[in-house]
């Protein structure tokens, strides 16, 4: 409920600063052309500059217009229902000073970062930080190490099975080179990690899921369209600790978040001990 109210006073808020914003001069132009009011709003020909592009027919440019007009209207009639109804304990002169303070400070801060944050973390940094935060990155659902292979039926077969139950040193050069001739889809990195659903939903429905992945670990399958050959190399199942390199974006992202906060910490401990030997800080006991 208070959740509720406090995002409906939010739109008021922004909708009320728009209103108050407005053109509220409602005397005439001279050489301008008045094309809406709403209340003690107007609408001058003027206002519009910019909104039809050159070269538009003069019957497009009056649709445009006239378009433009008509929402103008709607968004000045709900402002004003919107002021209208403003709760009476809504201070909005203290709701702009605390959005203008907050931007100020948002904006001030991110010069800040962008000044004195060292943003590079070492490979040695995120797995250090991933071995004494492991129960931070445990796995939602399984993911796997995998490759696929997606074949029009005209693809050669033979040549392919060779080389994808060869598995020797070159086979994975000829399997690439077979993939960029011949798949509609092919995934042959065997370091990436993927999700469970992501591999599933390219497959025929029900020839990975969570309970037979144990025991399918490679197959062919052909669904009329097209024939697949997929290969799991590793998983993970889910509620387990992540591998580092699934994580390790994360890590690092997590780190940088913690220099963020301590680098504005100490920033803002620095300000206050100098200002208070300036002696333009007094607390009162």
């Amino acid at each position: 409920m208070l959740r509720t109210r406090s995002f409906v006073l939010s739109l008021l808020f922004g909708i009320v600063l728009l209103w108050q914003c407005g053109d509220s001069d409602n005397s005439p132009r001279e050489g301008d052309q008045l094309l809406a009011q709403v209340y003690n709003k107007s609408l001058y020909l003027s206002e519009l500059e910019g909104i039809v592009p050159e070269g538009v027919t003069p019957d497009d440019s009056v649709l445009m217009v006239t378009a433009f007009a008509q929402r103008w209207v709607r968004d000045q009639l709900l402002m004003y229902e919107a002021e209208r109804n403003i709760p009476k304990d809504l201070n909005i002169d203290k709701l702009v000073r605390d959005y203008r303070a907050s931007l100020v400070r948002f904006n001030f801060e991110e010069q800040i970062i962008a000044e004195q944050l060292d943003s590079t973390v070492s490979e040695a940094e995120m797995k250090a930080f991933y071995e004494n935060n492991k129960d931070q990155f445990q796995l939602e659902n399984t993911i796997l190490k995998f490759q696929l292979l997606k074949l029009p039926p005209k693809a050669p077969q033979n040549e392919l099975n060779t080389i994808w139950y060869g598995r020797t040193a070159s086979s994975e050069a000829k399997l690439r080179a077979y993939s960029k001739q011949w798949a509609a889809l092919a995934l042959l990195d065997t370091e990436k990690w993927y999700k469970l659903d992501e591999v599933a939903a390219l497959l025929p429905k029900g020839t990975l899921t969570s309970d037979n992945i144990g025991s399918r670990r490679e197959g062919t399958l052909s669904d009329g369209d097209f024939r697949y050959y997929y290969r799991v190399l590793e998983t993970v199942k889910g509620k387990e600790t992540a591998p580092f390199e699934y994580v390790k974006e994360q890590a690092s992202k997590v780190i940088l978040h913690k220099r963020k906060q301590e680098l504005l910490e100490r920033w803002k401990e620095d300000l206050y001990q100098q200002e208070l030997r300036r002696q333009n800080v007094r607390i009162e006991q």
